[in-house]
């Protein structure tokens, strides 16, 4: 199978992330194309590959798909030995459950703590709406931790679609030094030791463009 992968820059593009990850999770060979963002041609280069002109986009002989969940729903149904959804019915259900909730919700997150891998400096007051999503987070994570994570360092065990989805987030709160309880600390540990994130944030920090 044919696939290609259309994302933004590795410092600055969270969804683009989460759709990486979900591809190595899932052991399939691909190509990589890499669009800059917020430069003079962006968009139309962007408009080359994708109907939204935004990121990711996965190209497949099938046809393109232009949303994270989407292309994360699409690898779990093509590759379902990768076991990309936790296999017990109740923690793939909380999985999904927690995917669509970031898929749609926490702007004050990413309007006030912008994804920056680069970034090592704390925010000098986080406002109260990024508060409160910081602490959906957390119990979101400690809920799945305590129900399902017995078996690994990740929210169900074994890394899958739900941690693709919230590294970005752990990402967030390492690079705005952000306090966290012990528990949410070691979430963001496990994802800075996770091998297919290590492999984005090295080339990341090798990126020289500057998005303000």
């Amino acid at each position: 199978m044919s696939l290609t992968l259309v994302i933004g820059n590795k410092n600055y593009s969270s969804w683009s992330l989460r759709a990486w990850l979900v591809m190595e999770l899932s052991g399939a060979t691909y190509d990589e194309l890499q669009i800059p963002l917020y430069t003079p041609d962006s968009r139309a280069r962007l408009r080359q590959h994708s109907p939204t002109g935004k990121v990711p986009v996965l190209k497949t002989p099938e046809g393109v798909i232009w949303d994270s969940l989407a292309i994360a729903e699409y690898m779990a149904e093509n590759y379902s030995q990768a076991g990309l959804w936790p296999s017990d019915a109740a923690a793939r259900a909380m999985a999904r459950s927690l995917c669509a909730e970031m898929h749609s919700g926490f702007s004050a997150l990413r309007n006030h703590l912008p994804m920056d891998l680069k970034r090592r400096q704390r925010l000098a007051t986080i406002p109260a709406e990024a508060e409160n999503d910081i602490k959906r987070i957390c119990f979101l994570w400690a809920e799945c931790r305590e129900r399902f994570g017995a078996e690994g360092p990740f929210l169900f065990g074994r890394a899958s679609i739900a941690d693709a989805f919230y590294a970005p987030v752990a990402t967030r709160l390492r690079s705005y030094s952000v306090s966290l309880a012990s528990d949410a600390d070691g979430y963001v540990d496990a994802i800075y030791a996770w091998p297919a994130f290590q492999r984005w944030y090295e080339e990341a920090l090798k990126e020289k463009e500057v998005i303000s």
